[in-house]
């Protein structure tokens, strides 16, 4: 019997390249004849390192052992008979089935290959580009028929992947080590691989001229162009700090719009041709794991954006069918972000030393209230945080949850499976918990639970969409609470609203006149109980001790324009705040089911500020304009 691994020289296609070269050469250039073989054995043969005649014989004991109960396959007879090596079996079985298994120790990484997956993508998912040629990706994985993660690195890389097996025990070793050997070339190529929404918007323009009508909505799937530009839009979205995505579609030859939500306000951004609407529809529902079939009803979904190589945000995507059977896309971008420090959300003192102490508290029931995308949420979490010690166990039940504390035992409601506010309310009451904070009262039911738990040693902590502290006891009571356990249970309701910060580099002060100040004394008053011409001298008195200057004038800012606020004058958002407290005469009106306008009254009386007020405070503080209160509060 011949000895082919001591007769001959390995095969070229002997699978144990020492370069990036050879490993591309090899796999780039199929075997004329082992991959057609009809079976391992003639696959053997067509690679020269068996003989027709060692095949046959191998063949022969094969059916011999079978005779006796043995089952071994032909390639481990022929090893241990000698006719080849384990290792030469191997680089046949890979070039046979187009399987290869590479030790990653032979080969250095090409630094171009591994700009295309960022070092944190790679260690999580467990995968090695090596080499980057034309349009395809040779990448190393632990399992190369993972067809999920292959769809993913493909949408991320915008590249024809070729996967390969890695040798057992080599793969993270050897990801830690490309990335660790070659940190300046990985960061510059990963900077200069990524293109703008612009560009990529000027390459869709350029690859697809405009298209007639019948054709407006044929989109080819190889335009990995779009798939690039979404990325880089959800890229982009986050580094202008925008809340949310708005993608708007029409009837063709209208465009698509896209428009962010920077600082509250809505701005345009890109505008595509009319022929990507179903395409970038259809794509994002892919990334939320949708049903891109589904176009007639809304659907809501979420995108880890980590997975396609972005950083660690989460996007809510909601989608929402319009006429003709076109579809809007909201998303919105949920940071993960810690939470504030309380001090830090725009509390004046006075509030904040009161929601402060009633907070700690060891039972009762505390409101955020406002309307949407207002800041309830970061609020109640700022709360959290500092009441969150070693000596306290907290539960949170939210939808979704936005924010994340070390900690706290966070829950994400699933009302679909029935895993409503309600239910998770039942079974927090089961274990043992000193603080419940739920994501939002939207029935009797979770409010009655949260009462009933409120009352029986545990402090409550939820949100509730009404306009102002007052209107939320009369909301509370229409929907049907005992208005006795309700009164008994009230600590506190706090109302808010966002208006945009001035920015600081830009802003330009005037000092006001007696008129500005008139005006702006009768609109505080207005908020309160007493508008009179001896009540306004009193409270400009009172402004000018706190906040005028050297000579007691008071100044009011007003926005610029500059390269840090983009033109806006405007950068980042600022709370304004209504703090209600409960006492005896607010606990007497929930009883009697009083008028909100009556607790209102009450509620100044003793002390609180409305929204309007709050908000004139800030601005004679120089941290927003009258304009921003106006449009956030009424009178």
């Amino acid at each position: 019997m011949t000895d082919a691994s001591t007769s001959a020289p390995p095969p070229a296609h002997s699978f144990r390249p020492q370069s990036a070269e050879a490993l591309w050469r090899q796999i780039s250039t199929p075997h004329p004849t082992v991959g057609k073989a009809r079976h391992l054995g003639e696959a053997l043969v067509h690679a020269g390192l068996l003989s027709t005649p060692d095949l046959a014989e191998g063949l022969q004991a094969q059916q011999e052992e079978r005779g006796n109960g043995v089952q071994r396959p032909i390639g481990q007879i022929l090893v241990d008979r000698g006719a080849l090596t384990q290792d030469q079996l191997r680089s046949v079985i890979a070039t046979w089935l187009g399987e290869y298994t590479v030790h990653p120790g032979d080969i250095t990484p090409e630094a171009s290959a591994l700009a295309l997956i960022p070092r944190a993508v790679a260690e999580r998912e467990s995968v090695l580009p090596l080499i980057a040629r034309d349009d395809a990706l040779v990448l190393l994985m632990a399992d190369p028929w993972d067809r999920v993660l292959i769809d993913e690195i493909r949408f991320l890389t915008q590249r024809r992947l070729i996967p390969l097996r890695a040798s057992p025990g080599t793969l993270m070793p050897a990801i830690h080590k490309a990335y660790r050997t070659r940190p300046a070339d990985v960061g510059g190529a990963a900077a200069g691989a990524r293109a703008t929404s612009q560009e990529l918007l000027s390459n869709l323009a350029t690859a697809s001229p405009d298209a007639d009508t019948e054709q407006a909505d044929v989109i080819s799937e190889s335009d990995n162009t779009l798939v690039r530009l979404i990325n880089s839009v959800i890229d982009e979205a986050i580094s202008h700090r925008a809340s949310d995505i708005h993608i708007e579609t029409e009837p063709a030859p209208h465009n698509v719009r896209v428009r962010l939500r920077i600082d509250g306000d809505l701005v345009p951004y890109l505008e595509l041709p009319a022929r990507y609407r179903f395409a970038m529809v259809a794509r994002i529902k892919i990334m939320a794991s949708m049903d891109i079939s589904e176009h007639r009803k809304p659907q809501d979904g979420k995108i880890d954006f980590a997975r396609f190589g972005g950083p660690p945000v989460e996007l809510r995507v909601v989608t929402v069918p319009t006429s003709r059977g076109l579809e809007d896309v909201v998303l919105r971008l949920l940071a993960g972000a810690k939470p504030l420090p309380l001090e830090n959300i725009g509390l004046s003192q006075p509030n904040l030393l009161a929601l402060r102490a009633v907070v700690q508290k060891s039972y009762g029931l505390v409101l955020v209230c406002g309307p949407t995308g207002c800041g309830k949420t970061t609020t109640l979490h700022s709360v959290v945080r500092d009441i969150n010690t070693a000596g306290r166990k907290i539960w949170t039940a939210e939808d979704p949850i936005e924010i994340t504390q070390e900690g706290l035992r966070q829950v994400q409601v699933n009302p679909r499976i029935g895993w409503t506010f309600a239910a998770a309310m039942r079974t927090f009451l089961r274990a043992d918990p000193d603080v419940i904070m739920i994501g939002e009262m939207r029935d009797e039911e979770t409010a009655r639970i949260a009462i009933e738990a409120s009352l029986t040693g545990h402090l409550v902590l939820s949100t509730l969409h009404t306009n102002s502290a007052p209107e939320s006891i009369a909301r509370l009571l229409e929907i049907g609470l005992d208005p006795f356990n309700f009164s008994d249970s009230l600590l506190a309701i706090l109302a808010q609203r966002l208006v945009r910060r001035l920015c600081t580099a830009c802003r330009e002060p005037r000092v006001a006149d007696d008129d500005m100040l008139a005006g702006l004394a009768s609109q505080y008053l207005e908020s309160g109980t007493s508008n009179t011409a001896e009540a306004r001298q009193a409270q400009i008195g009172r402004w000018r001790q706190q906040y005028g200057g050297a000579q007691g004038e008071l100044r009011m800012w007003r926005p610029v324009g500059c390269a840090k606020c983009e033109g806006h004058g405007y950068h980042g958002r600022l709370g304004i705040h209504e703090l209600m407290m409960s006492d005896e005469t607010i606990r007497q009106h929930i009883r009697h089911r009083a008028p909100a306008s009556d607790i209102r009254h009450s509620a100044l009386t003793a002390g609180m500020l409305t929204l309007r007020q709050d908000g004139i405070e800030k601005v004679l503080q120089g941290l927003t304009d009258m304009s921003e209160v106006v449009a956030a509060t009424n009178l």
